[in-house]
């Protein structure tokens, strides 16, 4: 006999729709059922170690804590970039569901001026049905505040991009209980998300590649926050940024994470593989041939 240990748990469709089906852990009732072998593999829960695989054999409990989700839904593809050109070229493959910007690639894009930046803002949500984050500069509260304000007038897309700070922290805070969705930025640790998550951001965005410049293993961080919020329950999205090349998608996508935002070159590297074109080139000869 098995006594269950996640009594109460709903089953799938009785949360949001991107709550995840819940699997359930079960053990044995009693000392000689733990010595039963259960031919019961791989089952993902949400108890007890959340973002775990449990292999039950002999009775024995193998955790893989890199895999597995409790949360079950499609990784949504964000570019980040305020290039106009790879933005419609991104749209145009059908898979774009969203644009990151920040100061910087605003400016390398020449784009200057109060007006210049909000009228970029709004070509981007015309051409883009999905969340645009639209980042504010200033770092005190009532700055943060009123340029979200401001923000959010151009579009209903547009989330307000907030950076990782103490006045930041507040500003979600505010924006969470006036109906303004948020994307936390510039975090690099579990304990900066969770006070981001806490706040009540619809995003967050750990910087994965500049974590591994600093020596660290970015996707660690992946894994962290897809395991705590599944284990609180909240509801921000986990945004990997400063995704380098295609592997980090994938690993991204690996790890649980909500969206990947990324430049259009590692979008586009995850349609490369040389047996694709060794294939397609072999396909295309013999095609000649039946001509």
């Amino acid at each position: 006999q098995w006594q269950q240990v996640a009594p109460g748990l709903a089953p799938a469709g009785e949360h949001a729709a991107r709550d995840a089906q819940l699997m359930r852990l079960y053990r044995p009732k009693h000392a000689q059922a733990r010595n039963r072998v259960v031919a019961r593999q791989d089952h993902d829960f949400n108890t007890l170690g959340v973002g775990r695989s449990a292999r039950v054999v002999e009775g024995k409990q193998f955790f893989d804590q890199r895999k597995s989700y409790a949360r079950l839904g499609r990784v949504k593809f964000f570019i980040d970039t305020a290039n106009l050109a790879q933005i419609k070229e991104a749209n145009e493959l059908g898979i774009l569901d969203g644009v990151t910007t920040n100061p910087s690639l605003m400016a390398k894009e020449g784009i200057k001026g109060q007006d210049a930046v909000m009228q970029h803002y709004k070509t981007i949500c015309e051409m883009v049905d999905g969340d645009i984050s639209a980042e504010v500069i200033s770092t005190d509260f009532d700055g943060i505040i009123a340029e979200g304000k401001k923000l959010v007038t151009i579009h209903k897309n547009i989330v307000v991009k907030v950076p990782m700070i103490k006045e930041g922290v507040k500003a979600i805070k505010w924006f969470t209980e006036n109906g303004i969705r948020t994307n936390c930025t510039l975090v690099f640790s579990a304990g900066q998300a969770i006070l981001a998550a806490k706040a009540g951001a619809a995003y967050v965005s750990p910087f994965i590649g500049r974590i591994d410049d600093s020596g660290w293993d970015g996707m660690d961080l992946i894994y962290q926050l897809r395991q705590i919020f599944d284990i609180q329950g909240y509801k921000t999205e986990i945004l990997a940024a400063s995704i380098r090349n295609p592997n980090h998608i994938i690993k991204c996508a690996e790890a649980g994470a909500d969206v990947c935002t990324c430049p259009l070159d590692s979008i586009l590297g995850l349609l490369k593989h040389p047996l694709t074109d060794i294939g397609l080139a072999k396909f295309l000869e013999d095609a000649k041939k039946t001509a």
